[in-house]
This record gives structure tokens, C-alpha cells and sequence, in this order.
């Protein structure tokens, strides 16, 4: 549960640019973003409760619950959907390349990819993944800079993807250098298009690390679209192999 954020509406002044992203450079932007994951609480087996508030504009906001639970170190993943009723059960499942959907109706699994979206919010699967080499193995660097974030000198890496595993074409992440903590995250299309903002109000620190709380993502291209994200529930203690399989999702219902 990675991710992202900052003060709504602080104002960033540039203040060093890299016209080229040298190999230093580069390697520098990948340690950096290595420690962001280094920083928060989520290693080894985990699981949580996220609870998602869609907000569209004319519509009543609509409230979504899931489980997660993940082993970071080995590529499993199960989240199940506890809330609404209506779609208890839903589930996905992740062992390292292989990606599933699971309908509790139709009791079938579907191949499908970290770009989908959690039911109708803001959240895609990679917002939760979490792995140590993601960033080498699926992103370049295409600009590095320093600034600030409101009160906040950050670091701001702009990584372009080079797989078809990141859901946007590149991101913007905005970095605190005291605490390697991403505060802001901006997602744009191919053509450049922003369409994604992702922030975060504030962290909390618990034993294992740091956790983002609440986390705010915005769809830029339907203004007024946003989803909240709550973060509660979070344990560290091992998880039984049977949860990271069909069966499990299967004997749910």
C-alpha cells in the first residue's frame, strides 16, 4: 500500500534540473525510490482493511471495503471484498506473474493485469503491490530533479515505463530528502496527458515503519472524481500459505 502525497494545494518551485539523466543519476533516482519502499512498514507478510470513499460528482459517495494480504518477498497477493454485500467475495489473486480474478457467483477466475481498477474507484492492483525490484525492472529515469513541497525540500523522479506492467506511461513522484517518504504522485498517459494525482495528507509510524494513512487520488480527467483511501487493521504476523491460493478465495463463500 504503497504510496504518495501532500499538502493540497502547496506550492513546488524547481530548483535543479537534469537536462540528461546520466547512468550516477539514474542509479542515485533508483536508490532513492527503493528507499521510499525501504521506509514503509510493509515487508515479509502483512495483511490490512482498505476502505475506499468514491466521491463523482452527482452521485451519492459509494463506500468499498477489501482484506489485503501479501507477502512482499515472494509476488503473492490476496485481496477479498468484504463491502458492499452486494460484491462480498470478489477477490484477486496475485502469485508472481499470474494475476487472477475471481467472481464468488460464477465461482470462475480471470487472467487479468495490476492495471485494474479496485470496483469503481481510483485504486488500480499496482497501488497495493508491493516488490523490491519494481522500479529497475519496469521503469526508466527520465528526469531527476530537487524542490520543494510546500514546507518539504523533496526530491521529484520522473520515471517512464519500459513494461507493460505500470498502469500509466510515466509518473512523477515528489520525495521528502529527511525522510524518503513520497508525497505527491502525478500519472500521465503516452501523449503526456495528466490523469492521475495522487496525495497523501499524512503518515503514520509504527514499529515496522511508516504506513500512509490516508491517501487522496483524484482522476484529472473527470474533475471532481476522487477517491479516499483509509488504511486500518494492519498486522505483520506470518499468514498461512492457504491464503495465498484458489482454494482460499473459493471457500469463502
Amino acid at each position: 500500500m504503497k504510496k504518495i502525497i501532500t499538502l493540497i494545494g502547496a506550492a513546488l518551485f524547481s530548483t535543479f534540473a537534469f537536462a540528461q539523466v546520466s547512468p550516477d543519476v539514474a542509479e542515485k533516482a533508483y536508490k532513492i525510490m527503493e528507499s521510499t519502499d525501504d521506509a514503509l512498514a510493509y515487508h515479509g507478510d502483512y495483511s490490512a482493511t482498505v476502505s475506499l470513499v468514491v466521491e463523482k460528482p452527482g452521485k451519492p459517495k459509494e463506500n468499498l471495503q477489501y482484506k489485503i494480504f501479501e507477502r512482499t518477498d515472494k509476488d503473492l497477493m490476496t485481496i477479498v471484498q468484504l463491502f458492499p454485500e452486494a460484491d462480498k467475495g470478489n477477490g484477486y489473486l496475485r502469485n508472481g506473474d499470474n494475476i487472477w480474478s475471481y467472481d464468488p457467483i460464477s465461482r470462475k477466475f480471470s487472467h487479468t493485469s495490476l492495471k485494474e481498477a479496485l470496483g469503481d474507484s481510483d485504486m488500480k492492483l499496482d497501488d497495493v503491490e508491493q516488490n523490491d525490484t519494481r522500479w529497475r525492472d519496469n521503469y526508466n529515469v527520465a528526469a531527476f530533479e530537487e524542490g520543494t513541497l510546500g514546507k518539504y525540500p523533496v526530491y521529484i523522479v520522473t520515471l517512464t515505463a519500459k513494461t507493460s506492467e505500470p498502469s500509466y506511461a510515466k509518473s512523477k513522484y515528489y520525495i521528502r530528502k529527511d525522510v524518503p517518504l513520497v508525497l505527491k504522485e502525478e500519472d500521465f498517459s503516452g501523449s503526456d496527458r495528466l490523469m492521475r494525482t495522487i496525495l497523501i495528507p499524512k503518515y503514520s509510524k509504527v514499529p515496522a515503519g511508516y504506513v500512509s494513512s490516508q491517501v487522496i487520488m483524484r482522476d484529472e480527467l473527470n474533475k471532481g472524481e476522487q477517491t479516499q483511501q483509509v488504511i486500518s487493521d494492519l498486522t505483520f504476523d506470518a499468514l498461512p500459505d492457504k491464503i495465498f491460493t484458489k482454494a482460499y478465495l473459493e471457500g469463502l463463500n
